[in-house]
């Protein structure tokens, strides 16, 4: 086996200027002021550039594949979309998913989640949760307003989660391109 031995030059001293960082500030100075004057270009010639969002006043379109606030999908019953199988309980590495499985007589679906909390003050927003439903049951929002100064608060059930299937079209839209697009790629390995 071939061994490369990579000689690390450390200079033991350092110049004045070095020590107090000033080839650092020139350089975050050059930066800056490059930014302000193509700004300030922009403007004098009346261009109308998004340099920031009035907050409150002005929402920011996030990207597809942001993650907010988990939610249970709701089909046009009423009913939640999820089957309780459990698998974003079990997947969910914070442990913040409680699901209490119930039975349906003479429904299409066997089971329904009869308790489904969801404590967002120990959620991570990793996802997990929504890659390893097999009914699309838990998607991420596009809702990020979860301040509040009571704890209790982010404790979320059934009710509160529930949102209809067509506010959450377009990250369902986005899920579906990516299943899709996962599978090509297995497709193309395939062959």
């Amino acid at each position: 086996m071939a061994v490369r031995v990579v000689t690390v030059n450390r200079r033991n001293k350092i110049g004045g200027l070095e020590r107090f960082f000033v080839p650092a500030i020139a350089k975050a100075f050059v930066v800056a002021m490059g930014h302000f004057f193509r700004n300030l270009k922009s403007f004098a010639a009346g261009k109308k550039v998004a340099i920031l969002t009035q907050y409150p006043e002005e929402c920011v379109d996030y990207a597809d594949a942001f993650r907010g606030m988990p939610v249970l999908v709701q089909l046009d019953d009423g009913r939640p979309r999820c089957v309780a199988c459990g698998l974003c309980e079990f997947a969910c590495p914070s442990d913040c998913i409680t699901i209490v499985p119930g039975e349906l007589e003479g429904k299409g679906i066997e089971r329904y989640p009869e308790v489904f909390d969801f404590d967002l003050s120990r959620c991570m927003f990793c996802g997990l949760c929504e890659e390893a439903c097999p009914e699309e049951a838990i998607v991420m929002s596009r809702e990020v307003e979860l301040a509040t100064t009571d704890r209790s608060r982010l404790l979320f059930h059934k009710e509160q989660l529930l949102v209809p299937q067509i506010l959450l079209k377009r990250r369902l839209e986005f899920l579906r391109g990516e299943y899709d697009r996962a599978r090509a790629d297995m497709n193309r390995e395939t062959q």
